[in-house]
């Protein structure tokens, strides 16, 4: 099996090999679920925790879907209402996470590296569910399996990914995986959402939409994340729309099959036009939902069975 990763943290650590190896297996859960009977045993026997300090109804929603759908016990712990609020620490949380013995853990928190550090402190396997602005793997693996699907390939690709670069982690973590499966890559928003060092990114990066998007073969629209911004990144809604809202006249300058993405919540009138996200001739942004729950399971598998390996040759090493 070419996954061997412990944890899923980020998308840096993985090879290609490793990115395909998920691709391919999800794959066969798209299959899965879309049979009347969706089960199967892979995480039988399995406790998955999902841990969200970051509300996210749609994330949580496809890891819990996607454990229960692999025969694990999901728990979803309510952050809002747990010792998280009265002050415990975070190593703390992982001590007492530790002692449940759970198998999966899926993490969603604001600060970046707070997953890998809950990693370095648990016996079991972690998924990063999205870390401030550091990284969200699964969403640019189910990305990438919508591209793959759609286009026929995920190599060789003129791909466009708009609006908020600096706030965003699905940003970050597409940015590496679509580098290393050797696509064109375009940043396109205006200078004041661009990260500081984009230009060590290894993306063309343009603050024009139509001069962005000539040819593009997939145009990844990002929300603008108001949570995150302390000062005027934007004039107003309405010019940002103009501007850097996609609608079917800038689409126009993409290539003729040119895909759309969104990795949601949609902000409809600020970053994509309302009838052009629903185009179901051009937008793949249902099918991304679709694909998240295959990719989670695909994840969590090949993560499981990782475990297992390491807990067998554990107890074998006690027998010797």
């Amino acid at each position: 099996m070419a996954f061997r990763a412990r944890h899923l943290l980020g998308i840096e650590p993985l090879q290609p090999l490793e990115i395909t190896t998920v691709l391919d297996l999800a794959e066969r859960y798209v299959e899965l679920n879309r049979r009347t009977v969706k089960q199967s045993d892979a995480l039988a026997g399995m406790t998955q925790i999902n841990m969200f300090f970051e509300a996210s109804t749609r994330t949580q929603s496809s890891f819990e879907i996607a454990g229960k759908r692999l025969g694990a016990d999901v728990m979803n712990m309510s952050v809002a209402q747990s010792s998280v609020k009265k002050g415990e620490t975070l190593i703390d949380t992982a001590l007492t996470l530790n002692a449940m013995h759970p198998d999966l853990l899926v993490v969603r928190h604001p600060s970046s590296g707070a997953v890998n550090l809950l990693a370095q402190k648990v016996d079991c396997a972690v998924l990063n569910a999205g870390d401030g602005r550091h990284e969200h793997p699964t969403q640019a693996l189910l990305d990438a399996l919508t591209i793959r699907r759609a286009k026929g390939r995920i190599q060789r690709l003129t791909i466009a990914i708009c609006g908020d670069i600096a706030h965003s982690r699905v940003a970050r973590s597409n940015l590496i995986l679509l580098g290393k499966m050797e696509n064109r890559l375009r940043l396109i928003g205006p200078p004041t959402l661009m990260p500081a060092g984009v230009a060590d990114l290894g993306a063309e990066v343009y603050d024009d939409m139509r001069e962005g998007l000539k040819g593009a073969d997939v145009v990844m629209m990002l929300r603008l994340q108001k949570e995150r911004m302390d000062g005027g990144f934007v004039p107003s809604m309405r010019e940002y729309y103009h501007r850097f809202g996609l609608d079917a006249e800038k689409l126009s300058h993409a290539a003729p099959d040119a895909i759309v993405m969104h990795p949601g919540p949609m902000n409809r009138g600020v970053e994509i036009d309302g009838d052009l996200a629903d185009d179901i001739n051009r937008s793949v942004i249902q099918d991304q939902v679709e694909m998240g729950v295959a990719v989670r399971m695909a994840c969590m598998d090949l993560l499981a069975r990782n475990l297992r390996r390491e807990r067998g040759r554990k107890i074998a090493e006690t027998l010797v």
